[in-house]
């Protein structure tokens, strides 16, 4: 992997997680209405949530459909680009967004990956344990060795 790498240029991104809590899946535009629907009913929740200090996301006053289409359009290019890797979260009994996991490079010398996710307020019993999850899924399937979870 070169510097300027994001991960190696032979790897194949995982594309799904699933456990019998939840399930993983590239975010994108089709996800647009539920997405919007979880984030923006949890805004508080969401905010209070480890990862997101800087208290701009997600934003006070919501967004509009049409700008969080732009956001998962945004989100689904990173990912085709292999920069930055976001899944929405599923609940596998009828498939409806209940939270997000997102993978960007880190911004710190120390870390390969910044990883953050969130659930809804409506289940909170999921926040630590999406984000175990998804650290031990990142420790077997992805390239990353040193992992900034932000203070998981």
């Amino acid at each position: 992997m070169t510097a300027n790498e994001f991960v190696p240029a032979g790897f194949a991104p995982p594309t799904s997680l699933a456990t019998d809590r939840f399930r993983l899946e590239p975010l994108g535009p089709k996800h647009n209405a539920a997405d919007h629907a979880a984030w923006t009913s949890s805004i508080e929740h969401i905010r209070a949530t480890p990862g997101y200090p800087d208290g701009n996301w997600p934003p006070l006053d919501g967004m509009t459909l049409e700008e969080n289409l732009s956001d998962l359009r945004r989100h689904a290019d990173d990912f085709a680009r292999r920069n930055g890797f976001t899944f929405t979260v599923l609940d596998p009994g009828d498939d409806d967004v209940i939270g997000c996991v997102y993978l960007y490079p880190a911004d710190s010398e120390n870390s390969d990956v910044t990883v953050q996710t969130w659930v809804r307020a409506d289940r909170p019993e999921l926040d630590a344990t999406l984000a175990d999850a998804v650290a031990r899924w990142l420790a077997t399937d992805w390239p990353w060795d040193r992992l900034d979870r932000c203070g998981r």
